[in-house]
């Protein structure tokens, strides 16, 4: 029923009248809107809270991702040092292998060249000897038809070659041992090396060729017992030693002894072995003289140092007794003394 209401207490319709309804209706209005307002404040509170949590949550979000996205670039920077210095420290391992492969190369290599050209060299060295050597051995040939020319034995390394010298009639006179050198220097050692090899195979007279003669040696000159030349007089000499060795043979043929054993004697005394034999024997005792000599030298020079020192010990000792007896005269003389020590007193 339009305009009364139900009372909530005993459920009977009340009449309301125009005035009350109009309150009724303005009360219930303003109620609504007093809810409506409230609501929407609540709501609206809620709202503001809710979404400045949600910022707040949203803040703290973007703080962590910034924290994340820093820590990761932190984290992705020293990756990329620790991998920039690994490559570099590999790069830079690979380039001192490659470095110290290329420099073992090039080292290779020199020793390779230097070993080349030393064999090389020496192949040079030896290839000059043997032109030189076969070239002697060549006009030697030319020169002396009727001689021979054997091979150098065993045990002879220095000898080149072996000139077993003949008269016209074949008959052997004795034989010229050769050497030949194509150094740079002239070395002494040669000439004993040689006189041992001629005293090997018994020649009678032994030559040396060398294209640098010593100092004191023009042309050629026998030194030492033996002849040493340059090669452009090679042939002179040989004509020259080949005549000796041959007027020798000649006296010693031409020699008559009616005993045979005194002529077995006088052969052999007059051999090139026999020679051979004494020249070593004084070449032995020479050198022993010199040791010797030196030997007395170094103990003369130590005798005298040690004489210089004991008289120095002496006058010291004479001096300073002196001294003392000039202090205390009752002091009586020592016989000991050296004779010279009252004189050096005074």
């Amino acid at each position: 029923m339009r305009g009364t209401i139900k009372c909530t207490h005993c459920g009977k319709d009340i009449q309301l009248t125009d005035a009350l309804a109009h309150e009724l209706a303005e009360e219930t209005e303003r109620i609504k809107k007093t809810v409506g307002e409230e609501t929407r404040k609540k709501v609206r509170d809620e709202f503001e809270e809710k979404d400045k949590a949600q910022k707040l949550e949203l803040e703290e979000e973007k703080k962590k991702n910034r924290e994340l996205i820093e820590t990761f670039e932190k984290k992705k920077k020293e990756d990329e040092e620790k991998i920039r210095e690994q490559t570099s420290k590999e790069a830079s391992e690979k380039y001192r292998l490659e470095k110290l492969e290329f420099e073992k190369k090039i080292n290779d290599m020199q020793k390779a060249l230097e070993e080349a050209q030393r064999k090389g060299k020496q192949g040079s060295q030896q290839l000059q000897g043997e032109v030189l050597e076969l070239d002697l051995e060549g006009q030697l040939k030319n020169q002396f038809p009727f001689d021979e020319f054997l091979p150098v034995p065993k045990g002879v390394e220095g000898a080149d070659i072996w000139q077993n010298v003949r008269d016209e009639r074949g008959n052997a006179a004795g034989s010229i041992l050769w050497e030949t050198k194509r150094t740079k220097n002239f070395d002494k050692k040669w000439l004993p090396k040689l006189r041992e090899d001629t005293r090997r195979v018994n020649a009678s007279e032994c030559i040396l060729v060398t294209e640098v003669l010593p100092n004191d040696v023009k042309g050629f000159h026998r030194t030492d017992g033996v002849w040493v030349t340059s090669y452009e007089y090679a042939i002179r000499i040989a004509r020259t030693v080949r005549f000796i060795i041959l007027k020798v043979s000649a006296a010693r043929a031409s020699a008559s002894h009616e005993d045979h054993e005194i002529k077995r004697i006088y052969e052999y005394i007059t051999s090139e072995a026999f020679r051979h034999k004494f020249e070593a024997h004084f070449e032995g005792v020479k050198a022993l003289r010199d040791d010797l000599a030196a030997e007395k030298r170094l103990t003369e020079i130590r005798w005298k140092k040690r004489e210089a020192h004991i008289d120095r010990i002496d006058r010291s000792a004479s001096q300073m007794y002196g001294e003392l007896q000039g202090i205390a005269p009752e002091l009586s003389d020592i016989k000991s003394l050296p004779d010279g020590a009252d004189q050096e007193e005074d």
